[in-house]
């Protein structure tokens, strides 16, 4: 086996395997090196285990809600342990089928952990090492580093695996917690709040900031809280949760808020509170690469102060999505490929949060594009008056759209609702297509879709909504 490639990537997660299946398409030949699990964080223990939670979830929703639909069941009940067996049985399946492609693609893998050691002539050198013994060295002049991120720990509220959680004790549960804390109401801490609390737990969500969803529109933010908070949620803003104090199997902490302090104890705390980039031990330190609050500095191409070196996907900085570090991927290797890729403009990455009511988002914020300098003209269409959804029973949603008033630019969309992660994409596009209100108002919306409220979010922003 040749220890020279064009190209080694480190790290196997959603940009580390996209980069090597490029660059061989490419005709580039790629070493992998992944020390875990093909897929990384979000294949195995993110992105795609948390929808196979959430979706049994919202069936057991669905299941007590049968009469709305004419429907009637005796004796509903669940089997945690087969819920989160079908979950974990899906990311093997998912990694697996990663494995396949690699090696149809030709791409020499590595199981172990890479670190930079220097150049030999024009090549970066890579040594390779497996539980701490040495495997081998490899060497190429182009190498991208995909190394991901990892949950943020903070003083007194440190996860033990046990008691207090982070989301892989979360995802694995050997029995559903009577009363849960969640700290943080980003993402992944609101699809945690709204698992549990579809099969039953009693949740509270503590969240520093003064709304819940801080990256989302305050407008989406605050329709969520009411339909949170509906569901029987507690929600907690403007918190400061004080030391965490366990006992055999439960926690109890005070919170701190503008309303006064709760004194709150818990089967378990989920901490997610944010994530810190995976850059240690990866031999930046002879490099000319700069690290930036634990995240690698990149241009808009992906590449770092160190000729030859890039950096994609969470270990490169915000957003923390996956399908943004399968795009930098791309554009990546093809720039090292000598093609012309566009960089990525951060404003046209949707956001997506699978909870339920599910949330979705692009561009600017209403309140952001006027802070910006924009006139904005401002849509906005619900669920409730769209037939598509009043026959599923979700007639809890919204749909808004901000323009420049001037030329009509979609400068962002912001979506709560039934299956708005599945209709951002065409707001996506509108942007990525640099279209106007013109071409969204002339565009033809099947009928009866829920994307409807789409079309009459962008009619509200100028002439008016048919239907309503």
């Amino acid at each position: 086996m040749s220890d020279t490639f064009d190209l080694i990537v480190v790290g196997g997660g959603p940009g580390g395997y996209v980069a090597a299946l490029r660059a061989s398409q490419l005709g580039m030949s790629v070493a992998l090196v992944e020390s875990t699990h093909f897929g990384g964080v979000c294949l195995n223990w993110g992105c795609i285990p948390t929808k196979a939670l959430l979706r049994s979830s919202e069936i057991h929703h669905l299941l007590h809600e049968l009469g709305t639909f004419g429907l009637s069941a005796d004796n509903i009940s669940f089997d945690l342990s087969k819920i989160v067996g079908r979950s974990r049985s899906i990311a093997r399946r998912m990694g697996g089928g990663i494995a396949h492609l690699l090696k149809k693609a030709k791409v020499t893998t590595f199981d172990g952990r890479a670190k930079l050691t220097g150049r030999s002539g024009e090549a970066h050198q890579v040594a390779i090492t497996k539980d701490g013994a040495a495997v081998t060295t490899i060497k190429a002049p182009h190498v991208i580093l995909a190394t991901g991120a990892r949950g943020r720990q903070l003083p007194g509220l440190e996860t033990d695996g046990t008691l207090i959680w982070g989301a892989r004790e979360a995802m694995t549960p050997q029995e559903l917690p009577k009363r849960l804390l969640v700290i943080g109401s980003g993402a992944i801490g609101i699809e945690f709040a709204s698992f549990y609390r579809n099969m039953g737990s009693e949740v509270t969500i503590a969240e520093v900031a003064d709304r819940i969803l801080i990256a989302e529109d305050p407008e989406i933010s605050a329709a969520a809280r009411k339909a949170f908070e509906k569901q029987g949620m507690t929600i907690i803003t403007g918190a400061k949760v004080g030391p965490l104090n366990k006992s055999e199997n439960e926690v109890s902490t005070t919170i701190e808020s503008p309303k006064g302090k709760i004194d709150l104890t818990v089967d378990r705390v989920i901490c997610a509170v944010g994530i810190v980039g995976n850059v240690e031990d990866l031999g930046l330190e002879g490099t000319k690469i700069q690290v930036d609050r634990t995240h690698i500095v990149t241009d808009g191409f992906c590449r770092t102060g160190e000729a030859g070196i890039y950096a994609i996907g969470d270990v490169a900085g915000a957003p923390w999505l996956a399908h943004k570090a399968s795009h930098e991927a791309i554009l990546c290797v093809e720039k090292i490929a000598g093609r012309s890729p566009q960089p990525l403009h951060p404003l046209n990455i949707p956001g997506c949060t699978y909870s339920r009511p599910q949330i979705a988002s692009v561009g600017l914020s209403e309140e952001k594009a006027i802070a910006a300098g924009h006139k904005v003209k401002v849509g906005r269409f619900p669920f409730i008056a769209n037939g598509k959804a009043v026959a599923m029973g979700e007639t809890d949603g919204l749909v808004k759209t901000v323009f420049d008033a001037a030329s009509g630019e979609l400068l962002g969309a912001h979506m709560i609702g039934a299956e708005v992660t599945e209709m951002i994409q065409g707001y996506v596009i509108a942007r990525t297509g640099e279209l106007t209100e013109a071409e969204l108002i002339e565009t033809v919306f099947p009928h009866p879709t829920i994307s409807e409220t789409m079309h009459e979010a962008t009619l509200a922003a100028f002439d008016g909504p048919l239907h309503i």
